[in-house]
């Protein structure tokens, strides 16, 4: 099924929270979106599980990603 304007389409969450641990730090995510799974001893497979479990968290964690990707352009 394709979904031309879902810019996450094709994306894995694990690639997402890797990228944005690159871009940004473990601090400014746990930061940002107030979750243990980025403050307290993160990693990425402690976030992917979490995530995969909690739509609102993964939601926020999507919308830093597209955040991300559109400052990125804009430079």
């Amino acid at each position: 099924m394709k979904q031309p304007n879902n810019p996450l389409h094709g994306i894995k969450l694990e690639q997402i929270i890797n990228d944005l641990v690159s871009h940004y730090g473990w601090e400014y995510m746990g930061y940002n979106i107030n979750i243990r799974c980025f403050t307290d001893n993160p990693s990425v497979k402690s976030s992917l599980k979490f995530l995969r479990r909690t739509p609102w968290a993964r939601t926020k964690v999507e919308a830093m990603y597209l955040k991300m990707l559109q400052n990125s352009r804009a430079k």
